[in-house]
């Protein structure tokens, strides 16, 4: 790591352990400012413009919308109530605030609000939704308008093969705003498109029209089909990989399949799924799915959407829309199928970027489930990247979540440590939201199911493969990193109190300093060799219609989680919400599974079509090694930052957390 990027990690650690975690204030002392001086959004300017390709003025009527972000009030107060309330040690453990008390607490002050409303309008702006918090009041206007009144230029770049929009300098408000609205305004959110175009977490997203995953030959369970008719590989035959593991098989392994026969289904719990977009026949395609494989369908009024009206997508090649229908596939289908009594509404957002941000922030302001699931990444936690005032908006809204009882689930990503199977070990890093302290990062594992459905084994996912050329494994096993659930040790925020004396010093230390947040908390299954079998509408070259293939990815990991929790809050009586803690507490008492590396190498033979249609133009094998030691992230006895704590090892789970 290089000395600035140490420096900046330890400012920034001072800075979230003092709880005025990256605030971005205006500038001070307007009394006896000149006319022509203005107020900065410090950190507002985009530092990834360097590496961007400048694509010229945006357009000056071109239509922007945006947020501005309200701090909360009290923001030390917060932390010491949440700390309190889901402190399983203490008396007022789970007593979430409502959302009117929050609101009053520590929302913004009603005037605070109007008066930002009002100058925004004044300013020529539309002004649109407010949450009910008041946190967020979201605005549109021309790009003239916007260039006018934070004093910069807009401009189109090309930056990480996608065309966004972005400010060209740091923002700043008017002088005369200063009495009225500088102390409220905490950020803008959204005119920088830069850094906020996020991807599903899945290694193996949404598929493009057509495309399938989880072929023949392939195992119907673990070990099922050896590959007698392909090389060795570490003195043996191989299995082939699983086609996709099914309902039942996860919510065997995973101790649930009493606990639903006897009713206890997630039933009562409400779950949120965030995406990008909405697919045009999901809840057909997830009916269908539940029949082929002997669920529950949905009730009238179980599944449900919250989505923009008619024609109210953007951004639709740019964030890659048809990704996004896979991503929800998966999404719906995972959640049922580990909580088919749970409710489950789907939060489609108008775009990748801030219309996700809002999407998520309004589910979490509305309160709109107990749990909400986010499988979705923005690939770095780096402040220069990210900028303080998005980073501030994901701090406060989780913040929020957390104190009125909301479990909310972020897939830790796919990419293991991003140094590319420790060839690059400067780029080590963790994946933003995942690593906020106030949401479960989850991560991936590879599992091994048998054919009655039982638990064989499980290790934290880390693959790398090696491809059958002129009869032989190449480059020779393990072959070449790949893909892995993400891990490590956060660059902006300090270890929560829930994680101090479970998370090892080598972990929370690893940058030096002060001990920093540690990620994954938890972990589920999330290898695609194993992976889902999901059902999807999708445009073949033969039609379209519905059919079945293999996916997987932290992705996955996410919403299986939810539905665990979904049918854990149903078991326990009540919400789990800010959850961390009680996940900490299961460390060493059977509740989780405590995952170690295997002792021996582990692979599986992967079959894929070369066209990824059919089999017209044959197929291509790959030999995948699972966890493999290249990777920076290991299992290890205890709390690993590799699978967290572990994952849900069966009845226990469900028990100890019912008795915190």
């Amino acid at each position: 790591m290089s000395s600035s990027r140490q420096v900046r990690r330890q400012v920034f650690g001072t800075l979230v352990a003092a709880a005025t975690v990256l605030g971005v204030t205006a500038a001070a002392g307007a009394a006896g400012a000149s006319p022509q001086s203005r107020h900065p959004l410090q950190g507002s300017t985009p530092r990834w413009l360097h590496q961007a390709h400048n694509l010229g003025r945006t357009p000056s009527a071109q239509r922007v919308s945006f947020g501005v972000l309200l701090h909360m009030r009290d923001q030390a107060g917060a932390v010491s109530q949440l700390q309190a309330i889901s402190d399983p040690a203490s008396a007022s453990y789970g007593h979430w605030l409502s959302n009117a008390t929050f609101d009053a607490r520590y929302g913004p002050a009603r005037s605070d609000v109007t008066a930002v409303q009002g100058w925004l309008r004044s300013q020529g702006f539309t002004v649109g939704k407010t949450l009910p918090s008041g946190m967020l009041v979201q605005a549109s206007g021309s790009a003239a308008q916007v260039q006018q009144t934070f004093a910069t230029t807009l401009n189109s770049y090309r930056y990480l093969g996608k065309t966004v929009r972005a400010n060209a300098s740091q923002l700043s408000l008017p002088t005369g705003t200063a009495t009225a609205v500088s102390g409220a305004i905490a950020g803008v959110i959204g005119i920088d498109q830069g850094s906020t175009l996020k991807q599903p977490a899945g290694s193996e997203p949404g598929p493009p029209p057509g495309a399938r995953f989880g072929v023949q030959p392939c195992s119907s369970y673990f070990g099922q089909k050896v590959a007698t008719d392909k090389p060795v590989a570490y003195g043996a035959h191989q299995p082939y990989a699983v086609c996709g593991y099914v309902p039942q098989q996860y919510q065997s392994a995973y101790g649930e399949s009493k606990l639903l026969n006897s009713g206890v289904t997630g039933k009562g719990v409400t779950v949120a799924i965030t995406d990008a977009y909405a697919a045009p026949t999901i809840y057909q395609d997830a009916q269908k799915y539940n029949q082929v494989h002997n669920q529950p369908q949905f009730t009238p009024g179980q599944f449900s959407q919250i989505v923009p009206k008619k024609n109210g997508f953007d951004l639709v090649k740019e964030c890659g829309a048809q990704g996004w229908y896979g991503e929800e596939t998966l999404d719906v289908e995972a959640v049922h199928a580990m909580a088919p009594g749970a409710k489950i509404v789907y939060v489609g957002a108008s775009d990748c970027s801030s219309g996700l941000d809002n999407a998520w922030a309004s589910a979490i302001d509305n309160h709109v489930a107990d749990v909400i699931t986010n499988s979705w990444t923005d690939g770095t936690d780096d402040i220069n990247l990210l900028g303080s005032a998005y980073v501030d908006f994901y701090q406060q809204f989780s913040k929020e979540a957390a104190l009125t009882g909301i479990t909310v689930n972020f897939s830790s990503g796919d990419s293991g440590d991003h140094t590319s199977g420790g060839t690059n070990p400067s780029a080590k890093t963790v994946e933003f939201p995942a690593d906020l302290p106030y949401v479960t990062g989850v991560g991936g594992t590879s599992v091994q199911i048998g054919s009655r459905g039982q638990w064989l084994g499980e290790e934290g996912w880390q693959t790398d493969y090696s491809v059958l050329t002129n009869g032989a494994w190449s480059p020779a096993p393990p072959g070449t990193y790949s893909s892995g659930g993400g891990g490590g040790t956060s660059q902006l925020f300090a270890q929560p109190k829930y994680q101090a004396g479970k998370v090892p010093a080598s972990i929370s230390q690893f940058y030096g300093g002060a001990p920093m947040r540690a990620v994954p908390d938890i972990a589920m299954a999330g290898d695609p060799n194993t992976g889902f079998e999901v059902g999807e509408t999708q445009v073949f070259p033969d039609g379209t219609y519905w059919d079945q293939y293999r996916i997987g990815g932290t992705s996955l990991s996410s919403p299986l989680l939810a539905g665990v929790v979904a049918v854990a809050d149903q078991y326990s009586h009540h919400p789990l919400g800010f959850i961390n803690p009680l996940y900490y507490r299961l460390l060493g008492g059977g509740g989780v599974h405590d995952l170690v590396a295997p002792t021996s190498p582990l692979s599986e033979v992967r079959s894929e079509f070369v066209n990824s249609v059919d089999n017209s133009q044959g197929l291509l094998f790959r030999l995948q090694t699972m966890d493999v030691q290249s990777s920076t992230l290991h299992d290890t006895p205890g709390y690993d930052d590799e699978t967290g704590v572990g994952s849900p090892a069966g009845p226990a789970f469900f028990t100890q957390l019912a008795r915190p």
